[in-house]
């Protein structure tokens, strides 16, 4: 050894020799700690083959301090201790309350330890000093030295857990190692690894770098430490600072009586957004919008529109719904009571309310009411609202161009808005109202845009869950919503939009029908409207019929209810005028109150069928159904053929076809092959400023002109539709229903309709509606001709007759 005796300074300032190392001494093995020479470190010893170890001592109070290499083991062996360590003097021992011992330990030198003679109950091995490399010194020597003292000094200056005492101690050690011992056994964020690594570094110049790298480390640590510490304060700071004088000048306000409105109204607005149920990303988006607009200036140009973005996404019904069961019951006795028959489309309605009851979460249908004016298309929508207990909204798109109406204006317009349906979804407060799309034939399209292409999304179940307004910018579901539109005709819409509608029929109404409906409906509303009672008015059953008869030619029953309007404000003025008694309505009143009669519908056609040439066909038309004379003349010429009434190319082809068939078939009618060569022939259609067209009048003409010819006038009170082709086969057509109850409308006791249509009239017509109309089918010509023509001598005579009752009871 190069120095068997090493003399150490106390702390009490005595002096001692040390024995020469190589020597066995027992073992403390320590978790998470390493003694340097010359330190005095406190140790709690609580294993229990540590306090035999303690306990064990005697005069002799050395032992050898050594670090566990994974503090996790409880019983270490050997071979989990370092080699190196340092040998310690107990001072002092203390015993505390739970059995274990509170030691002060001093290192006096750095030992190797060797072989181990023992394990149980303690570790004991032999150990040998391990001696310093100190160099020579010299000026590199003391500036490696002053440098890590200065560091030291700047963590132990910057730091709030060491004592500043710890650098007066640190200036008074001249040696090196020992300088370097004394600060790895300060520096608390040394490793136990790097402090075992200083301990076995014997080279003090080796050492002193050692300890420069992670002091050098160190102050940058606490450099970048420092810096983030400063920041995060100065935010905390001027957050704090900004609510007190929040604070502040909200308790200034409410002292003076004056309260921030601008702060007020963004609160409100935050609680609204918060209350409103809107999805995730759209709340976002609008706590977006917010904090911006806390940000601006009230008299900023966009403070207001980006004010009023946010209220309109906050007062959307995003989660409200009308909610409450479904009851079948109530829903089918509130259709019953505000309207009258419409079977089909009750049933409809009442199917979707009773899936909707099983399956609340259905989407819902869109729903087109196709019918003639007057018929109850938007009433029946408004009582679907109130069956279903539901909110009603009505959208007229009759004649709208512009296709921001419904889809709204982007927010870089001046003025803009949502467009009808978010705007009309505010109105109702709920996400599921009922929407009646009214009068969805009349939609026009220009430059602005098309709406009824803006319409496919909304209307299509499958996709206006995302319905996207231009000026929201943000997706709505519109799936709850349900949907009904009206219209007068099919054509006008475009096909895809048709596609994605279920239509349902709502046709006309029969007389009988009509004085029902002004029975139950419309005389009490029309005497309510009018400020009389019904002890002022008296309007019997045939009054009724009367008017239906002779002043109306409609489906619906808007101009009756127009009528009986007039004939109670006339009473009105009655009583007003000091007349009080109860007036009884009689044909001579309604005459007196409403002039003559318009409508001479049950002696037109008999009398109008007394000459050859005349037939009565039936058309369709999108106020309803309504008969239509055809009327042909001959006379002298060479074969000329001449069309007049305002008639489309279809129609005009259908009477070519006619007059074809009937050339080709001369003989079979009972007509010279070459009838035509000597007379010319005009076929006229009647209300001649009315444009006409269609095919189903083909029937009528191939009848009138084959009346002409044979000079037999048609059956009376007889009508007739069908398509006519060259080879004499009738076609089927449309609108039977409509074109039927014309017909019963007219006064008209036999129909004539294509075999094809039997299906139609089974299925759309209920028997109190064919009650009193004989209907005839015919699939050709012939069976036209022999059902509408007089075939004997005896059946004209008898037409005859029948003309002459119709017109003697109508003079009566």
């Amino acid at each position: 050894m190069a120095s068997d005796f090493v003399s150490v300074i106390q702390p009490g300032g005595a002096k001692r020799e040390d024995r020469p190392g190589d020597r066995t001494l027992p073992v403390l093995p320590v978790r998470d700690t390493v003694l340097f020479p010359h330190a005095v470190l406190p140790l709690t010893v609580g294993r229990e083959s540590s306090i035999q170890l303690i306990n064990s001592l005697g005069e002799e109070k050395s032992i050898v301090v050594v670090a566990q290499r994974d503090a996790r083991i409880d019983a270490p062996q050997p071979s989990d201790l370092y080699s190196y360590g340092a040998l310690a003097t107990i001072h002092k021992v203390v015993k505390m309350p739970n059995q274990s011992l509170f030691v002060f330990t001093e290192g006096t030198e750095r030992v190797k330890l060797g072989n181990f003679s023992q394990t149980e109950p303690f570790m004991t091995a032999t150990v040998e000093g391990v001696p310093e490399i100190i160099p020579a010194k010299g000026p590199a020597l003391e500036a490696l030295q002053r440098n890590v003292l200065t560091q030291f000094q700047q963590i132990v200056t910057s730091s709030a857990t060491l004592s500043d005492e710890l650098q007066t101690i640190a200036m008074n050690i001249d040696e090196p190692g020992r300088l370097v011992d004394f600060i790895a056994s300060s520096l608390p964020f040394l490793t136990t690894a790097d402090k075992q690594e200083l301990l076995e570094t014997v080279d003090v110049t080796a050492r002193l770098e050692r300890i420069n790298k992670h002091l050098a480390k160190e102050i940058e640590v606490q450099q970048l430490r420092n810096k983030i510490q400063s920041e995060v304060q100065d935010q905390v700071q001027q957050s704090q600072r900004d609510y007190y004088l929040r604070e502040q000048m909200k308790a200034i306000q409410k002292e003076l009586g004056e309260q921030d409105e601008g702060q007020k109204d963004i609160e409100d607005l935050r609680q609204k957004i918060e209350a409103a149920g809107m999805p995730e990303e759209t709340k976002k988006e609008a706590l977006k919008e917010l904090s911006r607009l806390q940000r601006m200036s009230p008299m900023a140009a966009d403070y207001s529109l980006t004010r009023n973005y946010i209220e309109w996404l906050a007062v959307l019904p995003w989660a409200k719904s009308s909610g409450g069961a479904v009851d079948i019951a109530k829903a089918r006795e509130v259709l019953d009571t505000d309207h009258y028959d419409l079977k089909k489309v009750k049933d409809r309605i009442l199917d979707y309310l009773a899936v909707r009851r099983l399956k609340p979460d259905m989407k819902g249908p869109i729903l087109c009411f196709v019918g003639p004016p007057g018929v109850g298309k938007t009433s029946l929508g408004r009582s679907i609202a109130k069956a279903l207990d539901r909110e009603f909204r009505r959208i007229s798109l009759g004649g709208m161009h512009d296709e921001a109406e419904l889809r709204g204006h982007r927010r870089t317009y001046i003025g803009a808005l949502p467009g009808q349906i978010i705007q009309n979804l505010r109105r109702a407060g709920t996400n599921d109202p009922v929407f009646m799309l009214d009068e969805i034939d009349k939609l026009g399209r220009d430059f602005r845009g098309d709406p009824s292409s803006a319409l496919l999304e909304i209307l299509d179940p499958e996709q206006n869950n995302t319905f996207r307004d231009n000026y929201l910018d943000q997706p709505f579901d519109l799936s709850k919503v349900l949907f009904i539109c009206t219209a007068n005709q099919l054509d006008p819409i475009p096909a895809p939009l048709l596609d994605r509608m279920e239509i349902i029929d709502l046709t006309g109404y029969t007389e009988e029908e009509k004085t029902h409906i002004a029975y139950r409906y419309l005389i009490p509303r029309q005497i309510k409207e009018n400020g009389i009672t019904e002890e002022n008015i008296d309007f019997p059953r045939e009054a009724v019929s009367y008017i239906v008869r002779h002043y109306t030619r409609e489906a619906g029953v808007r101009r009756l209810e127009q009528l009986i309007g007039t004939v109670c404000r006339k009473q009105a003025r009655r009583i007003a005028e000091g007349k009080t008694e109860k007036l009884l309505i009689t044909k001579e009143v309604i005459q007196e109150f409403l002039g003559g009669i318009k409508v001479r519908v049950d002696t037109e056609i008999a009398e109008r069928t007394k000459r050859a040439g005349v037939a009565v066909g039936l058309a369709w038309t999108p106020a309803g159904g309504d008969v239509l004379f055809i009327e042909a003349n001959k006379m002298k010429g060479k074969g000329g053929f001449t069309v007049t009434g305002q008639i489309g190319e279809v129609m005009q082809e259908s009477m070519q076809a006619a007059l074809t068939w009937v050339r080709s078939n001369a003989r079979k009618v009972g007509l010279d092959e070459d009838f035509t060569s000597n007379v010319d022939i005009h076929i006229h259609v009647p209300a001649g400023a009315i444009p006409k067209d269609g095919p189903s009048a083909g029937v009528t003409m191939a009848t009138a002109l084959v009346s002409l010819m044979t000079d037999r006038p048609v059956h009376p009170l007889t009508a007739m539709t069908g398509e006519i082709t060259l080879s004499g086969n009738v076609l089927p057509v449309g609108g039977i229903k409509e074109k039927f109850l014309a017909a019963k409308r007219a006064g008209v006791t036999t129909v004539i309709l294509p075999a094809d249509n039997r299906q139609n009239v089974e299925e759309d017509l209920m028997p109190e509606q064919v009650e009193g109309v004989s209907i005839h089918y015919a699939s050709r010509i012939e069976d036209v001709l022999r059902i509408a023509l007089p075939q004997s001598l005896a059946e004209e005579q008898h037409d005859e007759v029948v003309r002459e009752e119709v017109l003697q009871h109508a003079d009566a």
